[in-house]
């Protein structure tokens, strides 16, 4: 290889000048040619001119006239052998071309290092940005929900589907929209509404950037569109924990798991289950596993593995209510019955709780004509402890929009969470199979929606889906419980809760049962998750078998009552169905208790078909057991009722919910009062408190708005913090009940603060809204925090909610915290202190008039 030279354009010195340096690596020899716009020339020191036509030629006849090796050398030196010398006023020294290139390198320095320099600036501030911003909009993470393991991808991922809403709800107007701009109209997401979801047909699924805005200007301007939206896929995760594969489960000779969503394992049939060997839930099959993390640090669980049996007994027998009336109760072959300790465990141990059952079933009611859906990873409708009860009107595949809500199966069985859930509803009692649903008659359905991309648009039309005939939606799942994220409903499922309970159940109201979150050992609050904190949902905590607060548990105001669940070592878990037709012990966490819970609301809808959804969280309050669940901070509400932060109104009551529910007579229209803080813009100083107070006639000159009987509460606040998480709320009532509205979250380190947040609280339910309200805000962090807006929302009736021929719960055994009150028996202190008020001020007024009297006789 001969040497290598090179040839390279640098800007020049000069008027359009261009400098071409000819160079060969060892520096012995150069040759410089200097073109100028007018073309003159200077070869080695000596002036020449090329004109305008001999420049090109040279150039055009050059292979690369940038780069070339030395065997093309004599090329070069053969093109301008026959160069011209020019006029020697054209000649520039060495020394002077030498200074014109420090100069040029010099600029050239200092403007590439004023470039990094900004570029550096730019990185900074958005990885500033990347790392504290992670609040309201929602820190996305793509995993399988529910994994060990998780892949962290970008802020926002945005997809190839839009939200348009088109004024009327017209379809036809909808499908024109959508053919003129290229998109495929998937039909309304809501039925009835003015919201459509459109699909584009050129776009990929997924993308890291937003379409253009001149698509979404366009789109708008068209005649009734009202809004348009693209849809951002969201982080939601179920409420349990999943144990890790154990080695056994891996080696087990099995028929490989069907990867196709909705199709059964091969060799699984709706009659048999031809397997080699028996396929388990994770949970149950893995001994001698670590469960540090799945029991708050307490060791290891060991336990067996079952399959849920062959034989199918009478599952489509008919049992009606007389039957159960007439029997004190007839304990089921269900073969886990014994392990179910959380329905009938006081039949051994009078001293503990359950929920109390037995006595609902005993007085006829088992969920007959009421119907459960799951929102969740999918049904497993083929189960034989489910399929008797199983009804695919109250189902749906909104992942893959089809009719078949059958789960994807994988060798981990992820998909297992739905199952699990549906069996601790409407298990099929007294067929030797499994366990027993606590509303066994009840019909139950699965909306599979958390098996892909969850979308706004995907939860508002699992949340609405055959509303007319679906009475009880459940979910187990909501936004990452990690301690720092903000996270709620979004425009289409704020719009699906809300004709959810005005036109859901033909005008009754939609029931929302919601888990409350797993987020303790992080110290999660659950007010801020928007679904458990929203006042259209009925958000359950809860409580271990010896009852205390699980170290998974979240303590927030917006939590209405508990069910049980799992907690540390050695204590039972909930026994259900799991996937691959068996049964597990250890369904865990939240996830566990919102099914119960919907199983027991069942019944109370059964004894009482009228109920509607403030009736029956009505119900719930008065209810509810405080008795023998353990927390500090039980308290006393203004008018007499038990209530905790961890615990609600206590443990539920499945008998006691279906006497009252016979009784009950419907809560009148609901009434709504706005009272906005009048001085916003508040400075709270750092390590300091920020304490306000807002009187509140409750809107007495205002008939449609007039709240005298309070049932939610809720603070709407816009705040700014440098650390979002060293700041904490309380509400303090007229009637003097402080509600916890936010408590310090260490790991929240976001910037964004809380923009128009609704903190709710249930703890003044029953009370007199009237009189002066009280918002602290504690400031923990190391700079100041700023109050923006302030705006307390009351939710209730313009006429007393009395008793209804049942003894409340505030009438508690003599192991539970002692009240004289009567839970709804109660007289306003306020009124009270109003009439001595008025009193006083009559005596004084009369008392110189006494006086004139005496003196004159």
């Amino acid at each position: 290889m001969g040497k290598k030279k090179e040839c390279r354009i640098l800007k020049s010195f000069g008027n359009d000048c261009k400098n071409i340096n000819y160079l060969n690596n060892s520096g012995s020899s150069s040759k410089r040619i200097f073109v100028s716009s007018e073309f003159p020339c200077s070869l080695n020191g000596q002036s020449i001119s090329l004109d305008k036509n001999e420049t090109t030629d040279i150039f055009n006849r050059l292979s690369n006239p940038f780069k070339f090796s030395s065997q093309n050398d004599q090329e070069f030196n053969d093109l301008f052998t026959n160069l011209k010398i020019n006029s020697p006023s054209l000649i520039r020294s060495q020394k002077e071309i030498q200074k014109r290139k420090k100069q040029i390198s010099a600029r050239w320095r200092r403007s590439t290092l004023n470039q990094l320099t900004f570029l550096l600036f730019i990185f900074l501030f958005i990885f500033q940005q990347h790392s504290f911003c992670l609040g309201e909009d929602n820190i996305l993470r793509e995993e399988s929900v529910n994994s060990q393991q998780q892949t962290f991808v970008p802020k926002r991922v945005y997809t190839n589907q839009w939200a348009v809403r088109i004024a009327g709800g017209h379809q036809e107007q909808a499908d024109e929209l959508a053919s003129k701009y290229g998109f495929r109209n998937l039909g309304p997401v809501i039925p009835g509404g003015e919201f459509f979801l459109f699909e584009s047909r050129t776009l990929g699924k997924r993308s890291l950037r937003k379409v253009r805005r001149h698509l979404h200007s366009s789109i708008t301007r068209e005649e009734n569109v009202v809004w348009l939206e693209q849809q951002v896929v969201k982080k939601r995760v179920k409420r349990d924990f999943l144990a890790p594969l154990s080695p056994h489960q891996l080696n087990q000779n099995i028929h490989s798991p069907s990867l196709l969503r909705g199709r059964r394992p091969p060799g699984i049939s709706s009659v048999n289950i031809p397997i080699l060997k028996p396929i388990i839930a994770d949970g149950s099959v893995i001994q001698h596993a670590d469960y540090v993390e799945n029991n708050g640090g307490n060791g290891e669980i060991e336990e067996d593995y079952f399959m849920a049996g062959d034989d199918f007994l009478d599952m489509n027998r008919v049992q009606d209510r007389a039957y159960y009336a007439r029997m004190k109760f007839s304990v089921p072959n269900d073969p886990f019955w014994k392990d179910m300790w959380y329905l009938h465990r006081r039949d051994d141990q009078p001293d503990e709780m359950d929920h109390n059952v037995k006595e609902a079933w005993a007085l006829g009611y088992t969920g007959r004509g009421v119907v459960i859906t799951i929102l969740d990873d999918g049904l497993e409708r083929t189960h034989h402890d489910l399929a008797a009860n199983y009804d695919p009107d109250a189902s749906y595949d909104v992942n893959d929009r089809d009719e078949d809500p059958m789960p994807r199966y994988d060798y981990a069985d992820e998909n297992r969470h739905g199952t699990r859930c549906a069996g601790e509803v409407a298990a099929v009692f007294n067929n030797s199979l499994c366990v027993v649903g606590i509303a066994f008659n009840a019909k139950i359905g699965g909306i599979r929606m958390l098996d892909g991309d969850v979308t706004d648009a995907v939860e508002a039309t699992s949340l609405s889906h055959n509303s007319q005939h679906i009475d009880i939606y459940s979910a187990s799942w909501g936004p990452d419980d990690d301690g720092r994220t903000v996270d709620g409903p979004a425009t289409l499922t704020k719009n699906a809760f809300e004709r959810g309970i005005t036109e859901g159940r033909q005008g009754k109201g939609s029931i929302f049962i919601w888990a409350s979150g797993n987020g303790g050992k992080d110290a999660d609050s659950c007010n801020c998750d928007g679904y458990t904190n929203s006042i259209h949902t009925l958000s359950i905590s809860s409580a271990t078998e010896r009852g205390n607060i699980p170290w998974y548990s979240e303590a927030c105001s917006s939590t209405l009552a508990t069910a049980y669940s799992s907690g540390a070592s050695g204590e039972r878990m909930i026994v259900t169905t799991d996937l691959r037709d068996s049964c597990t012990k250890t369904h865990t966490g939240t996830s566990a208790s919102a099914p119960l819970a919907a199983g027991i609301a069942a019944l109370t809808l059964e004894a009482n078909r009228n109920l509607g959804w403030r009736d029956l969280q009505h119900i719930v309050v008065r209810t509810a057991k405080p008795v023998n669940l353990r927390a500090g901070d039980w308290r006393l509400n203004g008018i007499g009722r038990n209530v905790s932060h961890s615990f609600g109104y206590g443990l539920l009551d499945a008998g006691a919910m279906v006497r009252l529910a016979k009784v009950w007579r419907n809560v009148p229209k609901s009434k709504k009062c706005r009272a906005i803080y009048p001085n916003p813009y508040k400075t709270i100083p750092r390590g300091n408190r920020l304490h306000l107070q807002l009187y509140t006639d409750v809107c007495a000159d205002k008939r449609d708005n007039h709240v005298k009987y309070l049932e939610h509460v809720q603070a709407i606040v816009t705040l700014s913090a440098p650390k979002r998480g060293d700041i904490q709320i309380y509400l303090t009532s007229p009637r003097g009940t402080r509600s916890t509205l936010l408590a310090k979250r260490q790991r929240d380190t976001s910037r964004t603060g809380f923009k128009d947040w609704a903190f709710m609280t249930t703890h003044n339910w029953g009370e007199s809204a009237y009189g002066t309200w009280s918002l602290e805000i504690d400031n923990d962090g190391l700079d100041d925090a700023e109050l923006l807006k302030w705006e307390l929302v009351l939710y209730g009736t313009d006429v007393f909610i009395g008793p209804t021929g049942f003894e409340p719960s505030s009438a508690l055994s003599e192991r539970s915290v002692q009240t004289s009150h009567n839970g709804d028996s109660f007289t306003d202190s306020g009124v009270e202190q109003r009439s001595i008020r008025w009193i006083l001020v009559l005596i004084a007024s009369l008392l110189p008039l006494l006086i004139g009297l005496l003196v004159l006789f």
